[in-house]
């Protein structure tokens, strides 16, 4: 991996499909050059998965802004592409998602830097030399949202019944009669699953599924 020496700008490009976060991220870059005293070159904005790919092959900058969540690519394949033609471009990724397979599956693609949309800008703005030096940054919220996802892949078909239902506001009884199982079974279950997230109460229980996603759509 290639360190920065230089006093060079550093190169960058942008992939977003919405104008209002590509204005937001050239003002970060702003706010970054003046606070770390470095600087930045755009070269290239992209609206959509498949130009993300083209500029990066074309410009091979030393950051690409992405966002997963664009059209003709997926940013799993964005991500794969951009280390097959330019490796030493270094990936930050600005997202909304709340999935923790989404977001596992972005962290394991081999994103360099993951935040939140809805973060503080000096978030980014502080790790910033941190990636471009060849470090890796995951926000907390998101390794948080990672670890719920694997402690709900852990859960049975049954426990991820029962724990959808107890969101919808069923009892035991009601539950026992829709899974066709006794009350003390559905009790059973519900007190595996609230083991499995270390949560103590119905309302503990609840609380997590939402904050996590665990709850599967309707």
């Amino acid at each position: 991996m290639q360190t920065r020496t230089d006093s060079r700008a550093v190169r960058v490009v942008v992939a977003d499909d919405h104008a209002i976060i590509q204005d937001a991220i050239r003002s970060l870059l702003t706010q970054a050059e003046a606070q770390l005293l470095m600087r930045f070159e755009i070269c290239a904005i992209a609206p959509d998965g498949l130009a993300a790919i083209a500029q990066v092959k074309t410009h091979r900058p030393d950051l690409l802004f992405l966002d997963i969540s664009m059209p003709l690519a997926s940013g799993a394949e964005i991500i794969h592409d951009i280390r097959r033609w330019s490796p030493d471009t270094r990936i930050v990724v600005f997202t909304g998602i709340t999935s923790p397979g989404l977001v596992a599956s972005t962290v394991e693609a081999g994103v360099d830097g993951l935040f939140s949309k809805g973060g503080a800008a000096t978030a980014m703005i502080d790790k910033l030399p941190l990636i471009l030096r060849g470090g890796r940054h995951i926000a907390p919220e998101f390794e948080a949202m990672i670890a719920a996802g694997q402690q709900a892949a852990a859960l049975t078909d049954r426990e991820r019944q029962i724990l959808n239902m107890v969101v919808a506001g069923k009892t035991n009884k009601e539950m026992a009669a829709l899974l066709n199982i006794s009350p003390k079974t559905v009790d059973k279950h519900r007190t595996s699953l609230m083991t499995k997230l270390d949560v103590h109460s119905a309302a503990q229980l609840m609380m997590r599924a939402l904050k996590d996603g665990l709850i599967d759509p309707t």
